[in-house]
């Protein structure tokens, strides 16, 4: 009988992750175009736990591109694109070994369409990975992280176009062959099955353009998938040690009650959140998902040269964010739709001020739940705590909660890796404060290090570390054993 691991592997990745679209800025400089992003304002009004980015529709989108009074955050970010020797400097002194960042595609492919890239766009991530390089810092770099080309969504309606996964591969392929001696892990679509919120930052499909939303979703959906699996099939001839991943957030829920129609309702509705991965990891349409197509009338353009694509070239390693958990019930579900997700907050659970509900143990959870699925090397590409920090007089951050709450976490985590499932990397979200995804807020902070701007970017931009940079540190020494405050 096998030896069962004790705790981390010597070899284990402790990184951090940002997105290139909420921390490079820089939209307009080095040959950029605009991005899905880029078009997302401040959300400075309403409740927090209500915020997130909605459809979009052809009206907004040019609404945005001549609004010249409203605050757009993720078109300046945190300078990180002139910042970032520095940044990477600080941040490898938590003894990083390697750091998730993003491609941003519209600084390859400034309109998504182009003949041919553009070169200070490739030259900038040159640099940016020669630098994680010179920090010790591993890449782990993320194709597609709500950063498709405006263009694209404009011209094409985003992925709901077969012709953009000619797009999307022909920039995965020059980006492979640009980059294969520099990184060799790999993400290709960011939390693919964000698809009821989030999903026009995602899928780039304008509202107002389909006929059927709900059905475009999913057409979309499978036009991703088959670029995705001929991007790895061409990434593994250009080099064959490439680790090219896929990844979810966590979006596995509990039933409300042991009731039996509440046990069936969330078994129906985690099928189709583990949808996105059987498709990819598996690498074939599974029987419940034809059945949820075929019952709500949705006529999918699947042809055979995909799913023969979609079987000989399934994903290396599966990518997980995971920030809370949720419940459903039968009677949520009743709303289950192309907005809604029928998901619950669990009542036995606190919460941050964004209601994030805080379950450490649900890690374990859910771990397990993948890897007895799958059986493939699990990455935690993101998982942190997003709150409010509060700078003191004498200059110091007192970030206890967040420490608190990423203590928990490395402790589920390891009891995962205890349990027999093959984590190989952990890597806390924002460990340098970036603009939020949701929210496009400054205030809503997750990182390490604090950043001296507010939700309108105004500030100093001074790097400031807080309680959790030292705590870090000494995780990463240890090796996951020391997990004191």
């Amino acid at each position: 009988m096998k030896q069962m691991p004790t705790g981390f592997p010597k070899n284990f990745l402790w990184g951090g992750a940002i997105a290139a679209n909420q921390a490079e800025g820089a939209y307009d400089e080095g040959g950029k175009g605009l991005c899905v992003a880029d078009i997302l304002k401040v959300q400075d009004k309403g409740s927090l736990k209500k915020k997130s980015n909605k459809e979009a529709t052809t009206e907004s989108i040019e609404f945005a591109l001549k609004d010249t009074e409203g605050y757009y955050p993720k078109r300046y970010g945190i300078d990180f694109y002139h910042t970032y020797k520095e940044d990477l400097k600080l941040l490898a002194g938590t003894g990083m070994n390697s750091f998730r960042t993003s491609i941003n595609w519209a600084r390859i492919f400034p309109n998504g369409d182009d003949e041919t890239p553009n070169e200070e766009g490739l030259q900038f991530y040159d640099d940016l990975f020669d630098e994680m390089h010179k920090n010790g810092m591993e890449p782990l770099v993320t194709l597609s992280h709500y950063e498709m080309p405006l263009n694209i969504a404009l011209k094409y309606n985003g992925w709901y176009s077969r012709e953009t996964i000619d797009m999307f591969v022909r920039y995965a392929k020059t980006v492979f062959e640009r980059y294969r001696d520099k990184v060799k892990y790999w993400i290709t679509i960011n939390q693919i099955n964000l698809i009821h919120h989030e999903s026009f930052n995602h899928l780039g499909i304008p509202a107002d353009r389909v006929e059927n939303l709900w059905e475009a979703k999913f057409q979309g959906i499978h036009n991703e998938c088959t670029a995705c699996a001929l991007a790895t099939k061409i990434g593994h001839e250009i080099n064959p040690d490439f680790q090219i991943g896929m990844m979810v957030y966590d979006g596995l829920s509990e039933p409300l009650t042991c009731k039996p129609e509440d046990v069936f309702a969330n078994m129906k509705r985690n099928q189709m959140e583990y949808f996105f991965s059987d498709l990819l990891i598996r690498g074939e349409y599974p029987g419940y998902a034809i059945r949820f197509f075929n019952e709500k009338g949705f006529n999918l353009d699947i042809r055979p040269e995909d799913e023969k694509v979609l079987k000989e070239n399934t994903a290396d390693f599966l990518a997980i964010s995971y920030y809370y958990t949720i419940c459903s019930s039968a009677e949520s579900m009743k709303s289950y739709g192309v907005n809604e997700d029928g998901a619950l907050m669990n009542p036995h659970l606190d919460a941050s001020e964004w209601g994030w509900a805080i379950d450490p143990l649900g890690l374990r959870t859910v771990l397990n739940y993948y890897y007895d699925r799958y059986q493939k090397p699990i990455i935690i590409a993101e998982n942190g705590f997003g709150t409010f920090d509060k700078v003191e007089e004498d200059g110091t951050i007192h970030d206890t909660r967040r420490i608190m709450y990423l203590r928990e976490h490395v402790k589920a985590l390891k009891e995962a890796i205890k349990d027999g499932v093959e984590v190989i990397g952990y890597y806390p979200w924002g460990p340098i404060d970036i603009v939020s995804c949701s929210s496009s807020e400054m205030s809503k902070r997750y990182g390490f290090i604090y950043v001296d701007l507010d939700d309108y970017g105004k500030g100093t931009g001074k790097r400031i570390k807080k309680d959790s940079y030292d705590w870090y540190k000494r995780v990463i020494e240890s090796n996951g054993e020391n997990l004191d405050l």
